[in-house]
Order: C-alpha cells, then sequence, then structure tokens
C-alpha cells in the first residue's frame, strides 16, 4: 500500500490552545509537514483546492512547486484540482511546469467539485453544466499531457484549439486520477478513459463505495486497457502513542473541524447531502466511519481493513484538521513514518 499526506488548509482555531493560525503559517506548516514525510517514507502528498472560504489552500500547484524543491521523493498531487472551474490549457500549464521542476513527480486528481455551487458562481459558472465543463476538462488535460500536438474541435462552453503543443511539456504524461465516486458517471468516464479512481471517503461510511468499485473495476476491464487500475481513498487520520492520548486530543478539534464545515455548508451548497446534515458523532465516525484514530498498530489495522474493503492500492490521510499545533502535525507524520507505514499491506 502507498500512504500519502493529504491537506485542505482548513483554518479553525484550536480549542484546546486557543490559538488560530494564519493563512501563512498553514502554508508553511503544509510545506515543512511534506519535507518531513519525504523522509519519513510517505509516497506523496495532495493539495486541495478551494475558494474564497476557510480552506486556505486556493493555488496547488504553487504550493507543490514549493514542496518539490525541498523533497527528492514524494509525488505532488492535488485533492483535487477543481477542472470544471479551470480553463484546461492553464490549468495544463501550471502541473507541466511542476512536472518538469520536480523532476516528473507531479501527478493530478480532477473532481467536478458539484458540492461547491458558490465557486461555479465565483467564476461565472452554471452548476448545471457541471457534468459538460468537467468532462471536457478532463478529455483535454489527458490530451494536453500527451506531447502531441492538440485539436480540439471545440464544445458549448470551449472554443476549438487548432495546432496547439503544450509548453513546457511535462516529463511524461501527467498521471491523471478522476477524483469522485458519488455517482455512476464519474467512474464511467474514468473507466472510459483509462485513468485511476481517487474515492472521496472521507465524507461518510466506506461501505458505501464497494458498489462504485465494483462497477469502475467492471468498467475499466471492459474498455480493454492494457493495465491493471489503481485505486485511491482518503481518510481522517490521528495517531499518537497511545489510543486514549489520540482520542482525547483529537476529539475537541474534530469537532472543531465538523463545526466549521456546518458553518460553510450553507454558504457554499444550498441543498447538501443528507449525510452531510448528521450531528457529530465521534464514536461512529471513528469505528464505521471515515475516521482512523488510536495507536500506530490500530491506524495501521484500520488502514489495512478499509484498503482491502475497497480494493485500494493508495491512501491518503488528512492529519492538520481543526487548528492541530505544527509541530504536532510534523510529530504525527514521523510517527506514521516509523510505526504505521512499516505495518502496512
Amino acid at each position: 500500500m502507498k500512504l500519502s499526506l493529504m491537506t485542505l488548509g482548513d483554518q479553525v482555531t484550536d480549542p484546546i490552545t486557543g490559538v488560530r493560525d494564519t493563512a501563512a503559517q498553514r502554508h508553511r506548516a503544509i510545506v515543512e509537514a511534506a519535507v518531513v514525510a519525504d523522509a519519513s517514507g510517505f509516497h506523496g502528498v495532495h493539495v486541495g483546492e478551494h475558494h474564497g472560504i476557510e480552506y486556505t489552500t486556493s493555488a496547488p500547484p504553487v504550493i507543490l512547486s514549493a514542496i518539490g524543491e525541498r523533497t527528492q521523493h514524494l509525488r505532488l498531487s492535488t485533492a483535487v484540482t477543481l477542472a470544471a472551474n479551470l480553463d484546461p490549457v492553464r490549468a495544463a500549464e501550471d502541473y507541466a511546469t511542476v512536472d518538469v521542476l520536480s523532476g516528473g513527480r507531479c501527478e493530478v486528481v480532477v473532481g467536478r467539485g458539484n458540492f461547491f455551487v458558490s465557486t461555479y458562481t465565483l467564476f461565472g459558472q452554471r452548476i448545471e453544466d457541471s457534468h459538460e465543463l468537467f468532462h471536457d476538462a478532463v478529455e483535454l488535460l489527458v490530451q494536453l499531457w500527451s506531447g502531441k500536438t492538440v485539436n480540439w474541435p471545440g464544445s458549448a462552453h470551449r472554443p476549438p484549439i487548432e495546432d496547439f503543443v503544450l509548453q513546457p511539456p511535462p516529463i511524461g504524461a501527467v498521471p491523471l486520477w478522476i477524483g469522485g465516486g458519488a455517482s455512476d458517471s464519474t467512474a464511467e468516464l474514468a473507466a472510459r478513459l483509462g485513468l485511476d479512481l481517487m474515492l472521496p471517503s472521507a465524507f461518510g461510511n466506506p461501505e458505501m463505495f464497494k458498489p462504485v468499485v465494483a462497477t469502475y473495476k467492471e468498467r475499466f476491464a471492459a474498455y480493454g486497457h492494457a493495465r491493471e487500475p489503481r485505486i485511491g481513498a482518503c481518510w481522517h487520520v490521528n495517531v499518537a502513542r497511545t489510543s486514549q492520548g489520540a482520542r482525547e486530543r483529537w476529539e475537541p478539534r474534530y469537532r472543531a473541524y465538523f463545526d466549521l464545515m456546518k458553518e460553510i455548508i450553507p454558504r457554499v451548497n444550498p441543498d447538501p447531502p443528507a449525510y452531510l446534515k448528521k450531528d457529530f458523532d465521534f464514536d461512529f465516525l471513528t469505528t464505521r466511519g471515515p475516521a482512523l484514530v488510536g495507536s500506530p498498530d490500530e491506524v495501521a489495522d484500520r488502514l489495512n481493513s478499509v484498503a482491502e474493503m475497497l480494493s485500494t492500492d493508495t491512501n491518503i490521510v488528512y492529519l492538520d484538521m481543526g487548528g492541530q499545533p505544527e509541530g504536532e502535525f510534523r510529530e504525527m507524520v514521523e510517527l506514521i513514518g516509523s510505526q504505521v507505514i512499516p505495518q502496512l499491506d
């Protein structure tokens, strides 16, 4: 199993210390934790993209370039790139630049981001067009990163492209993941184009994604691709030397993170899914939900279990949530590297 860091850069006042890091401090903490992850055996780092809310990382390519200059081995990736909202040529150029500066270490996870209706409004788009915008962007990114001359006939949302060659060209075709699983069309798109699938498993009970995985694998095989697909999943994680220590320090911070989400949701989506309206239930979330908390042995056991359940070979873990101090963030990265990763299947 490959294990990678994930961050969305949430800004929350730490309920334990009363300290609220600035956006600048959050960005610097992410870079420094990635440096530790590189030395601790992590596979990669995934940076989220949001606009105008308290998830403060709005420019993943810039952050990933900073990380790339400080690391040697980490894959540099996203969680997710909002492909439907970005111009695909501009996005292709940005991440190709990350790839050439890092020696070919860039991967991209793209998502439709349709939960964040406010982002579509901000960029002058209609949420009703999200499927078409996303499909156009993904197909264009595949072509733009191929190293070949691109001719695009155009669509209702994008003018034609004639005899265009991307500059800079990436070192190799940038690996592209589809982030999603809430709709059959997402899995179908990934399967048809031969792309890997990153599940939004941090949003609920992991078992709800089993049918998505089965459908994706079946359709991927039906399209006759020459390789096996990769499947990834994301989790909320807190690890400490002891189970009790992890649970006691994380419960108030995890609750603070949920409180932030409950504040943000009405601002970004007038009609959110029912599972996002549920009350905070720490026991459920940490036993049957997407949260993995405890000692290194417990976290490793849960990771192996959920990876087997969903056939995932790549798992990304969100550690720095709910106002967690920077030092504690780095300590968890080191602890996972020394005592969790060696136990993963």
